[in-house]
């Protein structure tokens, strides 16, 4: 995989990098950047902005290639605030934006169509928007709060960003089927040119999605994995005092329990736990049950 020195640096040129792939701009808006930035280089105009440079050029690598994957030393340097503020403005441009002129299409498309046509495009249409209102409102309200307040050391909450992996659905799938019912099966008397913009729009839309989808998976779910392992922010290693939950957690595996018997006794979700034995092996330096459960009873946790 192409590391982030191998396709921009932050020396080069803002104009240059909008000129490589004009899609970019949509990054640059994203972020909280401006044009105007004349002859200034990429990290002249992030640091004039307070934008970090290591988390626009992030993002600009994941649109200039799908198959960019960051490495540990990259995620290192870059700011978890700016890629939420990315992410957030992005669900204000999808849905104020983009889904808006493509349901104003679709109506002016629908129009000489029969009822029937109407009736089916406009209710699949519905229920795109309304689940992508869903899973936009999730990130929103659930897990941008709690990455937050990871990042403030003040959690509160017994999430983590593997529920988030588990409920992360993928929002493209009734586009593509939106995409081919418009191609395949509307009738030849609607206008062609209307059926090219909608196409467009779709192709368009998809697209971003997508990347903003790799962004969510390569670059916010890792980074949060790594804040979760390092437990209130420092570096976590072998005798490091373990949390009331993750004592209750040792405990039941120690007897025997199950992941989804720990889940269900504590309801919890099974990511949740998994979260949880990973920090105690971490914390203990012991990652067998057996030796776990020696851990608990020389720990006066359990009883023989």
């Amino acid at each position: 995989m192409a590391t982030n020195g191998d396709i921009l640096h932050p020396g080069m040129k803002m104009a240059d990098l909008m000129n490589r792939d004009f899609t970019l701009s949509g990054v640059l808006e994203r972020v909280g950047l401006s044009f105007g930035f004349g002859d200034e280089t990429v990290d002249e105009v992030c640091s004039r902005s307070g934008v970090n440079t290591a988390t626009f050029l992030l993002i600009c690598n994941v649109y200039l290639s799908e198959d960019y994957t960051p490495s540990r030393e990259t995620l290192d340097h870059i700011d978890l605030r700016d890629v939420l503020r990315y992410l957030r403005l992005s669900h204000s441009y999808y849905e104020g934006t983009a889904v808006k002129a493509l349901s104003g299409t679709l109506k002016s498309l629908m129009s000489p169509c029969g009822d029937t046509y109407k009736m089916i495009i406009s209710r699949f249409f519905s229920d795109y928007t309304l689940e992508l209102s869903r899973h936009f409102e999730y990130e929103e309200t659930v897990v941008f709060p709690y990455v937050e307040a990871m990042l403030d050391k003040d959690v509160k909450d017994d999430f983590s960003i593997g529920q988030y992996e588990q409920h992360h659905s993928d929002v493209q799938e009734k586009l593509d089927d939106l995409k081919k019912l418009i191609m395949t099966y509307l009738p030849q008397e609607c206008d062609q040119q209307l059926i090219h913009t909608a196409l467009s729009e779709i192709f368009t839309l998809e697209t971003d999605l997508r990347k903003h989808t790799i962004i969510e998976d390569r670059i916010l779910i890792p980074a949060v994995n790594r804040l979760e392992d390092d437990g209130d922010g420092d570096s976590v290693s072998p005798g490091d005092k373990l949390s009331s939950r993750e004592i209750e957690i040792l405990s039941a595996v120690a007897q025997g329990l199950l992941n989804k018997e720990i889940a269900s006794k504590y309801n919890i979700s099974i990511h949740t736990v998994i979260t949880h034995r990973k920090n105690i092996a971490r914390k203990t330096g012991i990652k067998t049950i057996a030796g776990l459960t020696a851990y608990a009873i020389l720990n006066n946790l359990i009883e023989v």
